[in-house]
């Protein structure tokens, strides 16, 4: 009976074949231990010289790391093992025989891991990552399903910029100027107004020549935009999301947590709703930590790192001053000079993952800001089209995915949380 890793324990005590590369083995004797994985899962097999006979124990001392196999064995309750299983080898065919794998059980440098990145992903912890990554975009699906939302899909290429910065991929589209998108806001907005909940997930970029391991050059945003939702409705559904995926995390994925060696106990404390501070607040926050900060200023790492270490869940910053903040934010009515926005901060040193705010719905209003931006009415004539026509308070946010994937399982860099990271100064693999 063929089957996969991940299905084992439906299979205990039957004899099964599993398609899989060899990660690693080592011997004792008469006894060797193949470590297995076939891309569900990882599981240790035993081969025994004694019941297997001289020609397949043979067989299994001189397979290199990463062959490719067809093992056949019978599935045994084993308490020691991650998964709970252990495979008692029986057979073993050799579908090709790697040479000289590059990335050996030693130690390697991260350059040579990141030239490597197409083999560096098969790797227990790497592996592990992305599998959260994957159970958080499935959270995030059945989240926004559950909730009333649809998903569209906005363009990659743009005309214009949605945050009016300089900060974009330029290219050519045909014989006009195009960006590659930072984010698909602006399209959202106009979805959100004929379809009240939508959400996008795809990939946006930045043109920003960053190496902390927060930034990503090519990232992933989920982004959500919601007809008739205030500021504070806003909030409360951006925590019930983050509450909603983290649980959804320790629940699937409980063998790659292990792997990764996270403290799961304290995202076993993350549950809406959540602490918020506004601006003025962190502020006061930090110039007691003795931080050279003024009003006005934004907010870099190292800050939000203080104020995340007062508190055991994510935080809220809300009412950042105006002029810091994105032209379509809508002012605090009691108070011109802050807007209805808030950045939720990961606790452990994470950073910002999710940004959001009221949109500004008052058509003269967004007027003031274009002019106060030098916004061209010919690049956003459309977005002010959703002012005239039906216009209504609205409110959105965009959660970076590879950041939370990082925050989430507690991974150190931003780069090991995607596939193939485009960094500053990599375009390979």
């Amino acid at each position: 009976m063929k089957t996969t890793i991940k299905k084992a324990g439906s299979h205990v005590g039957n004899e099964v074949t599993i398609g899989c590369w060899l990660a690693n083995k080592r011997s004792s004797g008469k006894i060797a231990f193949l470590q297995l994985r076939d891309g569900t899962g990882f599981i240790q097999g035993v081969v025994v010289k004694n019941e297997v006979g001289e020609e397949l124990f043979k067989k299994a001392k001189e397979i290199t790391q990463e062959s490719s196999l067809y093992i056949k064995g019978v599935i045994q309750e084993d308490d020691r093992a991650p998964s709970g299983y252990e495979l008692t080898v029986t057979g073993i065919e050799v579908i090709q025989q790697a040479e000289d794998y590059p990335i050996t059980p030693k130690e390697h440098g991260t350059e040579f891991l990141m030239d490597n990145r197409h083999l560096w992903i098969r790797s227990k912890k790497q592996h592990a990552t992305l599998r959260i990554r994957h159970e958080i975009i499935q959270a995030t699906y059945e989240f926004f399903d559950k909730e009333g939302f649809i998903k569209v899909d906005p363009p990659i290429l743009t005309g214009n910029s949605a945050e009016g910065t300089t900060n974009l991929f330029h290219t050519k589209y045909f014989d006009e100027d195009a960006f590659l998108s930072q984010s698909g806001q602006l399209y959202m907005e106009a979805a959100a107004m004929a379809f009240n909940r939508v959400f996008s997930f795809g990939p946006t970029f930045r043109a920003e020549k960053s190496k902390t391991r927060r930034h990503l050059i090519e990232f992933w945003m989920i982004e959500p935009e919601m007809a008739f939702v205030e500021h504070e409705e806003s909030l409360e559904i951006q925590e019930q999301y983050v509450s909603y995926v983290v649980q959804a995390v320790l629940k699937n994925c409980r063998q790659e947590l292990k792997a990764l060696e996270r403290d799961t106990s304290k995202l076993e404390q993350i549950s809406a709703p959540f602490p918020r501070i506004t601006y003025d607040e962190a502020i006061d926050i930090l110039k007691k930590e003795g931080q050279e900060v003024e009003w006005g200023e934004d907010f870099g790492a190292p800050h939000e790192t203080i104020i995340a270490e007062k508190f055991d869940k994510p935080v809220f910053i809300t009412h950042y001053p105006k002029d810091i903040k994105a032209f379509y934010m809508k002012p605090d009515p009691g108070r011109e000079d802050v807007v209805l926005c808030a950045d939720l901060i990961a606790p452990e040193g994470y950073g910002e993952i999710i940004g959001g705010s009221q949109r500004i719905d008052d058509l003269e209003l967004l007027k003031d800001r274009y002019n106060e931006h030098n916004l061209s009415e010919e690049a956003y004539g459309w977005y002010l089209d959703l002012r005239k026509y039906g216009t209504v308070p609205h409110s959105g946010f965009g959660l970076g995915l590879e950041r939370t994937v990082a925050w989430i399982s507690g991974t150190e860099h931003v780069r090991e949380t995607i596939p193939f990271p485009r960094l500053l100064n990599r375009l390979y693999p």
